[in-house]
């Protein structure tokens, strides 16, 4: 079977039929990845282990015991997720050489599956950016144009999955950095709920905003995956304990009920034409499927992008604090120690991350403290606040909300990198539902074949821990124009 067709759903399906073994899937897959040149989604390759976990999955078929939908099915993860033994980077030199010691909870969840690990994934050094050039190692790009990035921070595991490196994955979002790819490299991915899936694991960059989520080519993909990291965990305080409804169920008769929003500032901004006219023609479909759709407010959102790079450069600063050569990887031969903080710091951050300590430390300094991290958090309330009226009535009474992604489509290698500011706007659209810890999914427009035509996404966001709603709406829009 062509791997460029196959799905989560339809693997399993010709799995158990013994179309094929999980092992030659596997190699169809590493054989990809060996012979590419340009893309280059992963920083580590696993291959020994997932011909080992196929060849245990094709046993298991064999012996017809009843598998999970992720049994055999070739995952990345992103390199800020922790792996028993694996090298684990987070796209810095400054863990060039650290092997995690355990695995996250995700990574956890998803090897109990017996899923296929094929590798680590690229990305921006420790989450900061939004085109994967900040990577210390080398660029991924974009599988639908070369010369494109394929967005960040996650943009090696959107770019194994479009370039058919990998049959699904994981990434982290702290401001768009599930989505942002997602739409770039014209997959879905989907950003949970702050709270539904254990961080346990994840590399940290803003605590309060750090989620890891799925990707995958359809929104089913994405919600078998979600359904299987989701829930609480005791290694997790900030995790929540409750019941989650599987978002992989599709119940058309709920998602007809759900009323959609539209916020009128999301279009306000200065989009691209041609990213403005795909995504109103997404909101067309549902129009024309029935839906009540409705234009709503969300008047803070042009607050987002200034009270993020407050909010996440001072937590970064924080967490970024314990790269100092002593405790994770001994990166200079100096003996005293603060001799080797400035050695280890200064040669093992790049520039993008030190640009966002320094902000942060700033931000939180003694005299700064009041006039810029506090009115920053006390703008996110407002934000926040902005969410709730949307979705308790106080602004239109709605169950969901429609909007872009980006305000571009992918963008050329170089471009921004040397405009901090027009790379950090990239992320007006997404920062918002971080600061509230809402669920939101990103999901192609139509169908973008590779080397077509650049994709375009749209999101839907979600009330907290309605998942279901936004997964049955992407499911809904799928099945009506025909991108599943």
């Amino acid at each position: 079977m062509d791997i460029q067709k196959l799905t989560i759903k339809k693997f399993g399906d010709a799995l158990r039929k013994k179309e094929f073994s999980a092992l030659e899937i596997t190699d169809a897959y590493i054989k990809t990845t060996e012979e590419d040149t340009m893309i280059r989604p992963y920083i580590t390759v696993c291959d020994a282990a997932a011909r080992e976990e196929a060849r245990y999955v094709d046993g298991l078929v064999k012996q017809g015991v009843e598998m999970h939908p992720l049994a055999g099915v070739p995952l990345g993860i992103k390199d800020n997720i922790l792996m028993e033994g694996i090298r684990t980077t987070a796209g810095s030199k400054i863990l060039d050489a650290y092997i995690g010691g355990y695995d996250a909870t995700v990574v956890k969840k998803v090897k109990e599956t017996h899923a296929v690990i094929l590798g680590k994934t690229n990305l921006d050094e420790f989450a900061m950016g939004s085109s994967n050039e900040n990577s210390a190692f080398y660029k991924t790009r974009n599988p639908h144009d070369t010369t494109r990035v394929p967005g960040g921070s996650s943009g090696g595991s959107a770019a194994s999955v479009a370039g058919n490196f990998a049959l699904g994955a994981l990434g982290s979002d702290t401001g768009g950095s599930i989505r942002e790819p997602a739409s770039f490299c014209g997959i879905v991915g989907m950003k949970p709920t702050y709270g539904s899936v254990s961080r346990f694991g994840l590399v940290a960059l803003a605590s309060s905003l750090d989620q890891i989520g799925p990707f995958g080519k359809t929104v089913e993909d994405a919600a078998i995956i979600f359904d299987t990291i989701k829930g609480h965990d005791v290694h997790d305080a900030t995790s929540k304990v409750g019941e989650y409804a599987a978002t992989s169920v599709y119940d058309e008769q709920h998602v007809k009920e759900l009323t959609l929003g539209v916020p009128r500032e999301y279009f306000e901004e200065q989009m691209d034409k041609d990213v403005s006219r795909a995504v109103e023609d997404a909101i067309n479909v549902f129009k024309k499927g029935g839906f009540s759709v409705k234009e709503i407010s969300l008047p803070h959102t042009k607050y987002a992008v200034s009270v993020y790079y407050v909010i996440m450069t001072a937590e970064a600063s924080s967490n970024l604090a314990r790269f100092d050569g002593v405790r994770y990887a001994r990166n200079s031969e100096k003996n005293t120690l603060w001799d080797i903080y400035k050695e280890t710091r200064g040669r093992g951050f790049g520039d993008e991350v030190k640009r966002r300590i320094l902000l942060g430390t700033f931000v939180l300094s003694s005299g700064y403290y009041d006039a810029y991290y506090l009115k920053a958090q006390k703008v996110r309330k407002l934000i926040t606040n902005d969410f709730e009226n949307a979705f308790d009535g106080g602004n239109g009474g709605v169950d969901a909300i429609l909007a872009p992604v980006t305000p571009t489509k992918a963008f050329k290698v170089g471009e921004k990198i040397s405009d901090p500011i027009a790379m950090y706007l990239s992320d007006i659209f997404t920062i918002p539902a971080n600061f509230a810890g809402l669920p939101a999914v990103s999901l192609p427009v139509k169908k973008y074949p590779l080397g077509k035509e650049l994709p375009v996404g749209f999101q839907i966001i979600g009330k907290p821990f309605h998942e279901k709603d936004i997964m049955n709406l992407g499911m809904w829009y799928e099945r009506e124009t025909g991108t599943n």
